[in-house]
């Protein structure tokens, strides 16, 4: 009976070899219009993906294990993955300093792409208190300079339903100028043209004004794809009942690739994934570019097509099966690239649902803040405890201006500094109170939390600070700052009149009391699913005759 069902298995992999390609002439997916395409034939492609990480976070939801950096379990899992035709991997968080290569060869050699998402759970931007600070913009930076080696990356999320509901739709615009500063990134560094997108959850007010915002605007800024995690479709259903009818219409518009970056309702078990059918019909595909399946390991959130026997051994479950006779027989139309037409679309107004402004996060700079810290008189001490900075914020920004330091997305303000860390912003806070009560020695004390220091300024930071303003209301896009300069002491000026106003009290939400939420959790499923070159093609070979044996 081992035998049957591994040679089922194998047999199902031998007939998708005819889709493998060499190494060497291994395609990339490119983005044209609102569809992918293969880069060496302008084929279509349709994302037959699965969920690709454990949850190992237990219950503090900020840890987690990097699935594309363990070669067993790549190994053991891979038989199974392509039994499913799977050509698309999600992977939620990636450990920027393990080896990826032995994954993702694997993967490689059997025509899988891994769509991989910049955040990890405790470096997201976060639905209550959003930011694109320098911490966020280091950590995307990093995982972009891992994984554009690869090939078979297929792109990336810059966030993960950052926006449920209509309550925190102003934190779009964090979000957006993640992936144009994430686009400039790989543009500048001279990488392969990665697409980056966004992961949206399925709200009913939001999820239409969410995709045109995230799809508008020139390309330089707009993402390059948009998913939706999609859990309408429970049980039998069918086409118009489940509502994919009218997510149809509704995303029929968008002039990027769409596609379910998540799915597979849970509520009707086993999953008969009936779905399937639908989404790659002649009904959708002219809209939609496929979906992701939730998930490959089984959980206690149940939503597994495999459970985990030992770190060699995993047992499939009865969604396996379901899902397999249902990838298994799709065959979806292809468009042409060449027949694909491009055009641009309007940002949405806002609305009483829709409060995202269009006006965008500046791109986080070190060496802005690193000239602004240096230029202070009165700064935090160094041994002060991060948490305990929210006392000293409400305090300062309760008697003057803050908004030097914070960022609006409603409105489509932003501090010259608001990107900067919290020692920083706290310690320009301090040095704005500093000034306004004249430089009084006590004005820069609070219990020994603060201190005087002789503030100096490289010679060509002047320009940067000019711009900023005494406030740190100006904006410093597009001003140079040369870090090696030679530094001029400072001169303290009082605060300008600008700086004081009442409605600046508790702007600065504290960055660390956001650090355990995750960007991973799926709110749509209403369970607590935190995380979630090459080698030789002979090599694949070996994992299909093992399974012969």
């Amino acid at each position: 009976m081992l035998f049957n069902k591994a040679s089922g298995v194998a047999l199902a992999v031998l007939g998708c070899l005819s889709n493998v390609v060499k190494a060497d002439d291994f395609p990339t997916i490119e983005v044209v219009g609102n569809k992918f395409f293969y880069s060496n034939n302008q084929s279509q492609f349709y994302i037959r993906g699965i969920a690709y990480q454990s949850d190992v976070s237990a219950n503090d939801n900020t840890s987690f294990v990097d699935p594309l950096a363990n070669e067993e379990a790549c190994k053991r899992d891979l038989p199974y993955l392509t039994a499913l035709n799977t050509n698309v991997l999600r992977v939620y968080a990636l450990d920027t300093e393990s080896n990826h290569d032995a994954c993702m060869s694997l993967f490689k050699d059997a025509g899988i792409y891994i769509i991989a998402d910049l955040a990890e759970p405790t470096l997201a931007i976060t639905s209550t208190s959003p930011d694109w600070d320098l911490e966020l913009y280091n950590r995307y930076t990093s995982v972009i300079d891992e994984m554009q080696q690869y090939d078979n990356v297929l792109g990336f999320f810059a966030g993960n339903e950052v926006i449920t509901n209509s309550t925190n739709s102003n934190a779009a615009p964090f979000v957006k100028a993640a992936i144009r500063d994430m686009k400039k990134y790989i543009s500048d560094k001279g990488y392969r043209d990665i697409p980056v997108g966004y992961s949206a959850n399925d709200d009913a007010h939001t999820r239409v004004d969410s995709a045109d915002y995230f799809a508008c605007g020139d390309d330089d800024i707009k993402a390059d794809f948009y998913g939706i995690n999609m859990y309408e479709w429970c049980g039998n259903s069918n086409f118009k009942e489940s509502g994919y009818e009218d997510r149809t219409e509704e995303f029929s518009n968008l002039t990027v690739p769409v596609f379910f970056s998540e799915y597979g309702c849970n509520e009707v078990q086993p999953r008969k994934f009936t779905e399937i059918a639908t989404l790659f019909s002649d009904e959708m595909t002219d809209v939609w570019s496929g979906g992701i399946v939730y998930m490959y390991y089984q959980e206690v959130n149940n939503y597994g097509l495999v459970s985990v026997v030992d770190d060699s051994t995993v047992s499939t479950m009865a969604d396996y099966k379901y899902y397999s006779s249902e990838i298994n027989a799709i065959h979806p139309t292809s468009a042409k690239a060449s027949d694909v037409s491009t055009t641009a679309l309007a940002c949405p107004t806002t609305n009483k649902y829709w409060m995202a402004a269009t006006s965008l996060p500046p791109t986080p700079n070190e060496a802005v803040c690193d000239c602004m810290s240096k230029s202070l008189s009165c700064v935090v001490v160094d041994d002060v405890n991060e948490d305990d900075y929210e006392d000293l914020f409400s305090y300062i920004c309760g008697q003057i201006d803050c908004d030097g330091i914070n960022g609006n997305g409603k409105k489509g303000t932003y501090g010259a500094y608001s990107f900067c860390s919290s020692k920083d912003k706290l310690s320009f806070v301090l040095d704005l109170y500093y000034k306004a009560q004249d430089e009084s020695s006590q004005a820069c004390d609070f219990s020994g939390s603060a201190t005087l220091v002789k503030g100096t300024t490289a010679s060509t930071c002047s320009s940067m600070i000019s711009a900023a303003g005494t406030s740190g209301l100006g904006s410093v896009t597009g001003v140079s700052v040369n870090n090696s300069a030679t530094e001029t002491t400072a001169t303290s000026t009082a605060n300008d009149s600008s700086s004081s106003s009442s409605e600046s009290k508790d702007k600065h939400d504290k960055k660390s009391t956001s650090t355990s939420v995750s960007s991973i959790s799926s709110t749509s499923k209403g369970a607590a699913d935190a995380v979630r070159s090459s080698s030789s093609i002979f090599g694949f070979f070996g994992v299909i005759a093992a399974l012969l044996l």
